[in-house]
């Protein structure tokens, strides 16, 4: 429970901007502070929690940092919430779901908000920290958690553990000059940390000798004699760690400061009026985390309340996070090529209830206890490749499709790479193929919609819409039907989905889950799931795979990278007499989308803007 709010600052957004009818929002930003009943058993799952300091009522403390974007006046908002978990400390609402810039992390301007698509809807925005080692520059979100103890005291025996890092430089966060550690090291000496190298994770580790490389705190190491990293190539350093932090507190961080707002009269102070219900969304890790929200039992506060009415997780796969174990590594995300053997990907996957007969485990992501949302989950091309999204609506074994629940719903979005959205290059970068452009949110931002109404008013969302085994589109890697295209790279393989292992000492898993993909038509686009203009009415074959370049690990599928393979202008003109035949296609996709509720009809009439001008397409 939450036992204050401290308001540190309430401010004009975007100078007193308004946003259709809802008019000017304020920014509000502070501090929440609670603490939980480790005998609560609501608390029971958060890992370490028997190890973590009490105060004097026997309850462990916690501080979140919180961000709300809220109607200047209350009564012309829509009175409900929308709450975004943070990815890694950072807000991506507007640089997703509104087409708005990158990187923004304290929106103030009208241009850090895009086309400002959840503030003309009238929500209240909220944000708050959830993971204890999320940086806090540039406003980002965090989570104050205690440390556990061997005896859970402030200054007791600390507790050690040997763990694994492992660091990619050149492809997720840039060039890596440091390689930052995700626990504290216990031991600088004797037994000494390990760092190894390998190209690829099936190939042999080789041990850099100890001059190579040397710690630059208890936090960081780094190569030795300025040397660079390898780009591409898997680093890994095995050490005892020290001092882990309670991070499943921010699990129960995050259902408090939900529940607060929700139920508690005080929080008019900071609503303004009460709220009816409340939604959340996450992207890529947040999507994950909403998922373990789900699972483990945080929809549900220590007053047995429903804490989010709707939840829309986009481009989760059928992960989880790495997070609620001791030294757990929430940032991680498992990949083809990189942190493959961090657990991320555990049965149950499906909100349908399945037997797996890997685990011999039964279940569903759904508890069943009437804490269950309405759950929307979206994903692209990515996520079948790399993520295991098949499973989501097929057994475990990808022999048969199954029945969701009914407040279930999973939609591919289809020609997609894992982070795609307006304004993304078709730059190669580190792979063989141009990256891929294609911008999902306009399905999403009709998907948003359509999880609000089906939250408030009870009516019923588009259908899931997904390749099948029934239909014949959802096929082995191998069988897609992707024609041959010159100097491009094709991806045959998918990456290999496995029950958890030891993430320390991983050993390869004798039997993998069965993970499939889309079929895809002559021209190289995907058959199913959610086909916008692009990939209906195409200019290219757009895929959710690429493959690295020398000198990365050359054939590695890249890390969340699609590719972009334009058509060539001769086959344009065939296809596409006039600007007036393209138009046309274009209105007829968009008006079935619009009418589909797979659509708006404000990114419908953008659809039509844009083909009006496509000069690849003779006037």
């Amino acid at each position: 429970m939450l036992l204050s709010v401290d308001i540190e600052k309430v401010e004009p957004l975007a100078d007193g901007a308004s946003f259709g009818e809802v008019g000017a929002y304020e920014r509000v930003i502070g501090t929440a502070r609670g603490e939980v009943d480790p005998q609560d058993p609501a608390n029971a799952g958060i890992a370490l929690i028997d190890k973590a300091p009490r105060n004097d009522r026997g309850m462990v403390e916690y501080a979140t940092d919180i961000f709300i974007l809220r109607p200047k006046n209350p009564a012309r908002g829509n009175g409900r919430i929308l709450y975004e978990v943070n990815n890694r400390g950072r807000k991506m609402l507007f640089g997703n779901i509104a087409d708005g810039p990158q990187g923004v992390n304290d929106p103030k301007t009208t241009a850090d908000l895009g086309n400002g698509f959840p503030l003309r809807l009238g929500f209240m925005i909220v944000w708050s920290g959830w993971d204890p080692d999320a940086p806090r520059v540039n406003m980002g979100l965090a989570l104050t958690a205690p440390v556990a103890t061997a005896n859970g005291k402030v200054d007791g025996e600390p507790i050690f553990q040997a763990v694994r890092d492992e660091f990619v430089s050149g492809t997720r966060v840039g060039a890596l000059e440091t390689f930052n550690l995700s626990h504290e090291v216990a031991l600088l000496k004797e037994p000494r940390p390990q760092l190894t190298v390998r190209e690829r994770a099936d190939d042999p580790p080789q041990e850099l000798p100890l001059s190579q490389w040397t710690f630059v705190d208890r936090r960081a190491i780094k190569l030795s004699d300025g040397a660079k990293p390898k780009p591409g190539h898997l680093y890994e350093l095995r050490y005892v760690a020290r001092n882990p932090k309670v991070q499943g507190l921010g699990f129960a961080a995050t259902r408090d400061v939900v529940s607060w707002l929700r139920y508690d009269s005080a929080a008019t102070a900071v609503t303004g009026r009460p709220i009816t219900h409340a939604l959340a969304i996450g992207f890529s890790q947040a999507g994950r985390y909403l998922r373990n929200h789900i699972s483990e039992g945080f929809n549900r506060d220590e007053k047995g309340r429903r804490v989010f009415d709707g939840i829309h997780s986009h481009i989760a796969g059928i992960g989880r996070v790495f997070f609620n174990m001791p030294f757990a590594q929430p940032a991680r995300t498992s990949t083809q090529h990189e942190d493959h053997d961090y657990p991320e990907n555990a049965f149950p996957f499906s909100t349908a209830t399945l037997e797996d007969p890997l685990t011999k485990q039964k279940g569903a992501l759904f508890r069943g206890d009437g804490s269950d949302p309405k759950l929307m989950e979206t994903n692209t091309s990515t996520e079948y490749w790399q993520k295991g999204a098949s499973l989501l609506t097929t057994d475990p074994l990808g022999l048969k499709d199954v029945v969701l629940p009914e407040n279930s719903r999973v939609y591919m979005i289809a020609g997609t790479q894992h982070g795609g959205r307006a304004g993304a290059t078709t730059d190669p970068g580190p792979n063989v193929n141009p990256r891929n452009p294609h911008n999902p949110m306009p399905a999403v931002r009709a998907l948003l919609m359509a999880l609000d109404e089906w939250v408030v008013s009870g009516k019923a969302p588009p259908p899931s819409r997904v390749p099948t085994l029934g239909d014949g589109t959802l096929v082995e890697p191998d069988k897609t039907g992707f024609p041959a295209l010159p100097g491009a790279a094709v991806v045959r393989v998918t990456n290999r989905v496995t029950p958890p292992g030891d993430w320390v000492n991983p050993r390869p898993a004798e039997r993998a889950y069965r993970t499939l993909v889309s079929r895809v038509d002559a021209d190289g686009n995907e058959v199913a799931g959610i086909r916008l203009p692009d990939i209906a009415v195409p200019l290219a074959a757009y895929t959710g795979w690429n493959e690295y370049k020398a000198p990365y690990p050359a054939g590695e599928i890249a890390d969340r990278d699609g590719s972009y393979l334009a058509f060539p202008a001769g086959k344009i003109a065939d296809r596409y007499p006039n600007r007036a035949d393209y138009v046309a296609k274009v209105r007829t996709v968009t008006e079935t989308l619009v009418r589909e509720r797979l659509l708006l009809q404000d990114d419908a009439d953008h659809f039509l803007e844009k083909a009006r001008a496509e000069t690849r397409v003779s006037p």
